[in-house]
């Protein structure tokens, strides 16, 4: 069997917005009034990225790797599972091509936070800045994003094998 030397993954993820929790975003905290309801802190960022990543290996999604039932998970840090899966990936013989990040919210505005984003979300990878792209958009008004009451966010990787 043939293994491409090249390989794209997909993740999405989308939590709902609740007071009393700090809001969580590419492993930055980003100053809001509420945050991300989840069983870890509920970064959609880190977790779309997670699921991308071992999208692209074959590998099953963050639920499996890290499953919500398993108290070991409780209130950890994103940056600690997108940890994990990046040196599953190198173990596997795989390093980034790229990833590309799009962050749907109506609030808070995310443009002043991009840059801080895209160096947190490298430096979590291993990666140069420019393998990591970072949008952000809003849903006009339409759906649960769009009423403020969650935030999603969607990633796209390429991996590679050297």
């Amino acid at each position: 069997m043939h293994i491409m030397p090249i390989r794209v993954g997909h993740g999405y993820d989308l939590h709902r917005l609740v007071e009393g929790r700090p809001l969580w975003l590419g492993g930055v905290e980003i100053p809001h009034a509420r945050g991300l309801l989840g069983h870890s802190d509920g970064d959609v960022v880190l977790h779309a990225i997670c699921d991308a990543v071992l999208g692209a290996m074959g590998a099953g999604d963050i639920g499996e790797h890290f499953p919500d039932a398993d108290p070991r998970y409780h209130g950890i840090a994103s940056s600690e599972l997108l940890q994990q899966v990046v040196a599953r990936m190198r173990a596997d013989g795989w390093r980034l091509g790229n990833v590309d990040v799009t962050i749907c919210a109506e609030q808070p505005r995310l443009a002043a936070h991009r840059a801080a984003l895209r160096t947190r979300v490298a430096a979590l990878l291993g990666a140069a800045e420019n393998q990591v792209s970072i949008k952000a958009k809003t849903n006009e008004g339409l759906d649960a994003v769009g009423r403020g009451a969650a935030i999603a966010a969607t990633a796209v990787v390429t991996i590679e094998r050297p």
